[in-house]
């Protein structure tokens, strides 16, 4: 069965039938620009092809190609051939080439819902005048989206009739599910509230109803991964393969500057200053901070520039392995590294993220003697409350500082 279905997708593509067969040579070069090996080609080629097959049968002219055709036709497919993953994403891509090279029109825009198009709003108002980082303003937006939501639906949204007891009801019923996520939600609300009254969708002002969510000052004390952990985490990198000698180089800007996974991700060559032994951080709210490149840092970051970076047009120093070939996008792909990692290392951690890495730096400095000032400028902290919370964790080492108790004499 396996031969029959080979020869036919040979046949698909030594003798393209429909309206986009021209188009495979094209999709062809893109592929290979993005790094997918050749069966994953000739895979995804046999699946434009039959989708031109597709079209031919239905009269469908290369006019009619579009993403919703591309769905009717991955419908058809779920019910007379067997699906494989990727297959949405290739169309999707397909008809994009076909969209950008002008051949076929762009997809009409789906039109916003009103909560869509204040939400949308709200988050282009934090970008350009409180410039929060694109993160952060997605985490906004999620926020503002479910208290929309909640209070009016899909339907049309009356902030002006907004009351104080409705703003209550919704924090009561989130730190009820969750208050672990009551603080932030708390903290989200009051900006949006502030943003309508500024844009006068609110008259009065709401942000000062939105109720406190109790916060034990420093109750909780950062999660650290330890430094034999550490140790086998990189260890367990194998500096011999590309994706070894990229997750050791993370790694490393993790644990011996305290990055966080988002600083990893928006790296970029251009942020290297090779001759000077410094490159540039991309912090949060965009702030940019230069720091020194440590020799065993920038030793592993030249390893993999010189011996595991695949060839890209993408100025991101860290790229995907597997195609298609690209720049991380958030700090999550660093966190998969961390994950990674800790499994390949047999460390069952509660905590699999690249921020452990980060408080192990910190909790570090504090026990070799450093100031709470000084651990507060490695990590680029805003509020002295971020690095404050680190003279709790060490304890011990401030029993051996104090003094014995003083003996009464007999």
């Amino acid at each position: 069965m396996d031969k029959l279905c080979s020869k036919a997708r040979s046949h698909a593509l030594d003798a393209p039938e429909g309206p986009l067969a021209e188009h495979l040579d094209a999709f062809e070069s893109l592929l290979r620009h993005q790094g997918y090996a050749q069966e994953s080609i000739r895979r995804y080629l046999c699946l434009i092809a039959d989708f031109s097959v597709w079209l031919k049968r239905k009269n469908m002219l290369i006019e009619d190609v579009a993403h919703e055709a591309a769905q009717r036709y991955l419908r058809y497919r779920a019910h007379h051939r067997s699906r494989r993953r990727g297959e949405e994403y290739t169309l999707r891509r397909f008809v994009q080439l076909l969209q950008d090279n002008g051949i076929v029109a762009r997809d009409a825009p789906i039109a916003l819902t009103r909560v869509e198009k204040i939400v949308s709003e709200y988050a282009l108002y934090l970008h350009q005048e409180r410039g929060l980082a694109a993160t952060t303003i997605r985490t906004y937006r999620r926020c503002a989206c479910l208290f929309l939501t909640k209070q009016y639906g899909n339907g049309i949204t009356r902030l002006s009739e907004l009351r104080a007891r409705e703003i209550i009801d919704f924090v009561q019923y989130e730190a009820a599910q969750s208050p672990a996520r009551a603080k932030p939600i708390t903290k989200v609300l009051r900006s949006f509230l502030r943003y309508a009254r500024y844009r006068g969708l609110i008259k009065i002002d709401l942000a000062a109803v939105v109720p406190m969510v109790a916060n034990w000052s420093m109750a909780s004390i950062p999660k650290a991964i330890s430094p034999e952990h550490a140790r086998q985490a990189l260890a367990s990198c194998d500096r011999h393969r590309p994706i070894g000698r990229r997750d050791y180089a993370i790694l490393l800007l993790l644990a011996r500057l305290g990055l966080r996974g988002g600083e990893v991700a928006s790296l970029t060559l251009d942020d290297i200053d090779w001759d000077a032994g410094t490159f540039n951080i991309h912090g949060k709210g965009g702030q940019e901070s230069p720091l020194p490149l440590l020799a065993p840092v920038g030793e592993a970051i030249a390893d993999y520039l010189k011996n595991g970076r695949a060839d890209s047009e993408s100025r991101n120093v860290f790229l995907r392995i597997n195609a298609p070939i690209r720049g991380f996008k958030t700090g999550k792909a660093v966190s998969n590294v961390v994950k990674y990692a800790l499994e390949r290392a047999g460390i069952d951690s509660p905590r699999k993220g690249a921020h452990q890495f980060r408080h192990a730096l910190a909790t570090q400095m504090l026990r070799q003697g450093s100031a709470l000032a000084e651990i507060s400028e490695v990590l680029r902290h805003k509020s002295p409350d971020s690095t404050r919370i680190y003279a709790k964790v060490d304890l011990d080492s401030l029993r051996k500082l104090a003094p014995p108790w003083p003996r009464t004499r007999s």
